[in-house]
């Protein structure tokens, strides 16, 4: 027989609960961070390749229609 009473079963069953979130809660911090750098790159990648998109047209004698991105404090994050 077990000799656990209601209450001990129900600390217990708290206790695991608790620890499940905490797992759940750094996962899913370690996810927003890995997401966040990846945003980051990605941003990073598209103003290059405007860059370069712009500088092959100036070669190209073409006028440029893409503007050139607002600065970073102006520019929203996501």
């Amino acid at each position: 027989m077990d000799a656990r009473t209601p209450d001990s079963a129900a600390k217990l069953l708290g206790e695991a609960a608790e620890n499940l979130f905490q797992e759940l809660q750094e996962h899913f911090q370690g996810l927003t961070a890995a997401l966040n750098l990846s945003m980051a790159e990605m941003g990073t990648r598209i103003d290059a390749l405007l860059k370069n998109v712009s500088d092959l047209m100036m070669q190209a004698g073409i006028e440029s229609p893409i503007k050139n991105p607002p600065p970073d404090d102006v520019r929203p994050v996501i």
